[in-house]
């Protein structure tokens, strides 16, 4: 895979402890950032986009990987989660901490096909 675009995103779940929401929401800040027709671009199909999805979180093992990859409606992605993020604890002390999700999207296409 040819590595054309990485775009970075965060999200969060302020209340319910939620890290497969605050996943989502990064995922989602990432691919809301940019509007570039890459497909298009370089003479491919959106389904053939290739996309790696790194989630950093403090409990990975708590992220839904197949919740994250409905996100995309099309392209091939692979979802990679491993420890980073922030959990912030409640100035309370009580109740689920503000769980932060950090993400980076990388974007490509299998480049030697342009030259069939």
């Amino acid at each position: 895979m040819q590595k054309l675009l990485v775009e970075f995103g965060m999200g969060t779940s302020l209340r319910r402890g939620d890290y497969t929401q605050a996943a989502v929401r990064g995922v989602k800040d990432a691919l809301w950032h940019n509007s570039i027709n890459l497909a298009e671009l370089f003479g491919f199909e959106k389904t053939d986009m290739r996309i790696l999805v790194d989630v950093g979180v403090q409990a990975p093992e708590k992220v839904d990987v197949g919740e994250v990859l409905k996100v995309f409606p099309y392209g091939q992605a692979e979802v990679r989660v491993q420890v980073g993020g922030l959990d912030i604890p409640r100035p309370d002390g009580d109740g689920h901490p503000t769980i932060m999700a950090n993400v980076a999207l990388t974007v490509g296409f299998d480049m030697e096909r342009i030259n069939d």
